[in-house]
């Protein structure tokens, strides 16, 4: 049993991960990498700097809209610390009136506030209609960009990040993170902003009239944040932890469903399931912490709200009757004309700390997801010090290289190396094809290496194989070719050319490859071909189809080259599937061609006809193949047999059968390719 749990895994590694670990096996390290992450954001400053990072961002976005929204907010929130001063002066006229007994003089006065009183409303509406539409354009206008920033720097993160992180965790800064940042950049920061200026407006009223009566206030709102500083900062805690769980249990998710099939077939459904409890059991415990924290803050800030109330209504009523001596800047004794107008201050005054807590929710996600978002943003992008590029060219009956436009009349599809040197002098070498590796090593983490001294030459137009069970390194070679990695020691040459001197883009334009797992994007049959070069003509793409044998099934499609695919091509077979993805090569027109086990997921009557498309294909191009069934390199020019990162059998068909080692041993069945 035990022997079918491990095979049963090992098959899930390679449908979900290929030679990547499995989801167990890598979630000590990610979460090791999530915590060194924390870490150093806490050590660059925390998220005190993630948020000055975010709103220099914003204000990079908008710079003339946002400060328009600021100075919205802030005459609201100053307009709205005024209507205070109106019922003091309201209720002292009310007074003096009772005691006089002349009411008739007093109606001018009173019309004459309650009109000031609604202009001041209508202009806070008016604020209040502009900086929320303002806001709600800088929003998703700001969330654009990000998304736009992210996705550019995500195209120029090396093949290393991809390997090293879950799929559904990098989508979940597309969603939950951005989701989080909308959050707190359309409600929270305005809310917040709006409750701060009202908080010193009302403070600035209340010193104007009444020192004593203010410092009640400020001693109850004191112990308030305080209490607000020590829930909140828990909580802050737990929702970071909640970003990162959330990506966590996505990634798994989007694993499973990958390799479901293989759960089925073997039967793990109950594994996975207890996989996925754990990981959901861990996102539970944080969103619970996170929530309690922040749930309990809201009812304990509105009930000592209330106390404050009670104190200051008490205070006030012991200071009319004792008569203490008012401090204020108005000079106004202690009356009601000043304590009914402090009471409302106080509601007004705890209200706003209340939002403040409500809004600590958003802002922690929001914080916690534009961390996440930076540290995506802050990615070491793929370095690249090539300064080798491949231009159109042509060349005389001397042999002379001359650059030429590739859209000029008289080019005739011919390219070449420009090599700038040290003196200021160029020279131009023809792009043939030659690929050469002399002594390399290589390893995908320090101190596990998987290719050890390994040198292989290949001649323009020459076909190599390479043989060897999983994990061999075949694979591993032909990434190196294409600069997916750098190699730790020796050379690999492109036309006599050191290929960590060619730029990376221009290398990976002279390569085809052709992976054993086919990817096809939403859009049309000749959209998915065009792919390999996007400047292709319609003839162009359909010339690449027949010359592989793709021509008559697509024909046969609802709308043949027209045909709508989606979802990576799900309602072709898999062999059809794989026949697009050679065409894509095909009418890239490479000199150097890549085949990652092409066609180990066609039947038989389909691989030959596919075979036949692809020996017209390699005709004249350097040819890199990987197989496991034998009879498709049979016809190489070379056939390298590699065990555990070694070459341990070089030559042609016939003379490795000759010397009846490995290579023969495989071929006759004396044991298999695992």
């Amino acid at each position: 049993m035990a022997a079918n749990n491990n095979s049963a895994e090992n098959i899930l590694k390679n449908v979900t991960g290929s030679n990547h670990p499995t989801e167990p096996e890598r979630e000590p390290e990610r979460q090791n990498v999530a915590g060194r992450q924390v870490a150093q954001v806490r050590r660059r400053g925390g998220r005190g700097k993630t948020l000055r990072r975010l709103i220099k961002m914003l204000f990079s976005f908008y710079p003339k809209m946002l400060p328009l929204v600021i100075l919205c907010i802030v005459v609201s929130a100053v307009l709205s610390a005024l209507p205070a001063t109106f019922m003091q002066r309201t209720l002292e006229i009310v007074t003096a009136t009772w005691e006089s007994g002349d009411w008739e003089s007093v109606a001018g006065s009173i019309t004459s506030l309650v009109l000031t009183l609604v202009g001041i409303y209508v202009v806070s509406l008016i604020l209040n209609f502009t900086y929320t539409r303002a806001m709600a354009v800088i929003t998703q206008g700001s969330l654009e960009k990000f998304r736009e920033r992210l996705f550019g720097h995500m195209q120029d993160l090396p093949i290393s990040y991809f390997d090293q992180h879950q799929r559904g965790d990098i989508m979940s800064h597309y969603t939950n993170d951005i989701d989080a940042l909308r959050q707190m950049i359309g409600q929270s920061l305005p809310n917040i902003t709006l409750t701060i200026v009202t908080l010193i407006s009302v403070f600035s009223v209340m010193i104007y009239y009444s020192v004593w009566m203010a410092a009640v206030i400020v001693a109850g709102v004191l112990f308030m944040a305080y209490i607000t500083k020590v829930l909140g900062s828990r909580s802050a805690r737990n929702f970071v932890a909640q970003q990162r769980e959330i990506g966590i249990v996505e990634g798994h998710v989007e694993e499973v469903m990958n390799g479901q099939r293989v759960v089925k077939v073997f039967c793990h459904e109950e594994a996975a399931q207890e996989d996925f409890d754990v990981r959901n059991r861990r996102l539970f415990e944080a969103s619970r912490a996170a929530n309690m924290y922040t749930n309990t803050l809201g009812p304990i800030l509105m009930n000592l709200g209330n106390l404050i109330y009670v104190i200051v209504a008490l205070v006030g009523g012991v200071f009319i009757e004792t008569g203490v001596p008012n401090l204020s800047i108005s000079g106004l004794p202690f009356s009601i004309a000043v304590t009914v107008p402090f009471l409302n201050m106080t509601k007004q005054f705890a209200g706003q700390i209340g939002q403040i807590s409500q809004q600590i929710n958003s802002v922690v996600m929001g914080l916690a997801g534009a961390e996440r978002l930076f540290e995506l943003m802050d990615e070491p992008v793929e370095q690249d010090e090539g300064y080798v590029e491949l231009v159109a060219c042509t060349i005389d009956r001397n042999g002379t290289v001359h650059e030429c436009d590739r859209r000029a009349e008289n080019w005739a599809g011919q390219w070449a190396w420009r090599h700038p040197h040290g003196d200021g002098s160029l020279t131009y070498t023809p792009l043939a094809g030659d690929v050469r590796l002399f002594d390399v090593d290589f390893a995908y983490r320090p101190g596990h290496t998987v290719l050890h001294d390994v040198s292989v030459w290949a001649k323009p137009g020459q076909k190599v194989a390479f043989v060897g069970a999983t994990g061999a390194g075949k694979t591993t070679i032909t990434n190196l070719i294409n600069r997916f990695y750098d190699i730790e020691d020796g050379k690999i040459r492109y036309d006599g050319i050191n290929i960590n001197k060619i730029k990376k883009s221009d290398l990976r334009r002279s390569l085809g490859v052709v992976l054993q797992d086919v990817n096809l994007f939403t859009g049309t049959v000749m959209d998915n071909i065009r792919f390999g070069r996007l400047d292709a003509t319609d003839d162009e793409c359909m010339a690449a189809a027949r010359l592989v044998g793709a021509d008559g099934f697509i024909k046969r499609l609802p709308e043949g080259y027209n045909t709508m695919l989606t979802d990576n091509g799900s309602n072709l077979s898999q062999g059809q599937r794989q026949l697009l993805s050679i065409a894509r090569c095909a009418v890239a027109d490479p000199p150097v061609m890549i085949l990652d086990e092409a066609t180990s997921s066609i039947d038989t009557h389909t691989e030959a006809i596919v075979q036949r498309g692809m020996d017209a294909l390699m005709t004249g191009r350097t040819t890199f193949v990987i197989a496991h069934r034998l009879s498709t390199v049979q016809n190489s020019d070379a056939i390298i047999v590699l065990d555990h990162g070694r070459i341990i059998e070089r030559g042609t068909h016939d003379e490795l059968i000759a010397k009846k080692g490995t290579y023969y041993q495989l071929y006759t069945g004396a044991f298999e390719l695992e």
